[in-house]
């Protein structure tokens, strides 16, 4: 599932006329970049929420088959927020265990994990998976705690932890998880993934690699300038005599 319904406020005024999914770095917009790369990885059955400006989103993405993917819809007539609208999305989502990304974030995190995570999610009998990252600068105080493949609850003195690492908007569920949230219910995710890691049942890993918030419109620039420099230099690597 690809989260596309959110408003966007920080990312004003390009979003008063376009939904940020659909904002453009290196030359495709943001949410193709991940399709393109679930595709490859060998996932193609999408499931994509919207709720501001979603008929440009449908009107953009099709049926997902120009792209190699096939994608259903979960129209939300408010933004339900993360919780509400995976819960929401759960008649399409399936009983097994399923992938949610943020569909305003960049990152070159290998998707071909996500399949072999859910495949341990479904036999340790967690509740979620998360992927975590180092704190970026506008999130300096990170979101959980990791040791090894386990995430903890806040670290206190006397339960010393690493230090705490930021969500990033990547993780694997049990569709269990949502079943107490009504279909059309607003509900944050933080307050189901704290309980759980209360409980012992969330798993994690650190991704080190490339990863931005996409959340103004100086992340935006500073990324389209980023990646087309590095579609400079790969081009220019591969016509090198």
């Amino acid at each position: 599932m690809l989260l596309a319904a959110g408003r966007g406020e920080r990312m004003r005024p390009l979003t008063d006329h376009t939904p940020k999914p659909l904002l453009e770095v290196g030359g495709k917009p943001l949410i193709v970049w991940h399709i393109e790369k679930l595709v490859r990885a060998g996932i193609r059955e999408l499931v994509i929420n919207h709720s501001h400006l979603g008929a440009q989103i449908e009107a953009a993405l099709g049926d997902g088959s120009r792209l190699g993917a096939r994608i259903k819809y979960s129209p939300e007539a408010r933004a339900l927020e993360t919780a509400g609208g995976i819960a929401n999305a759960l008649p399409l989502l399936g009983d097994q265990p399923f992938a949610v990304i943020n569909g305003d974030i960049f990152c070159d995190y290998d998707f071909t994990f996500l399949l072999e995570r859910a495949a341990a999610l479904q036999a340790s009998g967690d509740a979620a998976h998360l992927v975590l990252i180092d704190n970026p600068p506008h999130h300096p105080n990170g979101d959980f705690a990791l040791s090894g493949s386990r995430i903890y609850p806040l670290p206190t003195s006397h339960f010393p932890l690493p230090a705490l690492l930021t969500f990033s908007g990547i993780g694997i569920y049990q569709p269990s998880l949502f079943k107490d949230i009504p279909r059309g219910g607003t509900a944050p995710l933080a307050p189901l993934l704290r309980a759980q890691i209360a409980l012992g049942k969330v798993s994690g890993e650190h991704h080190q690699g490339l990863w931005v918030d996409v959340g103004t419109p100086q992340r935006l620039a500073e990324l389209d300038s980023q990646i087309n420099t590095l579609q400079k230099t790969h081009l220019s690597k591969h016509n090198a005599p």
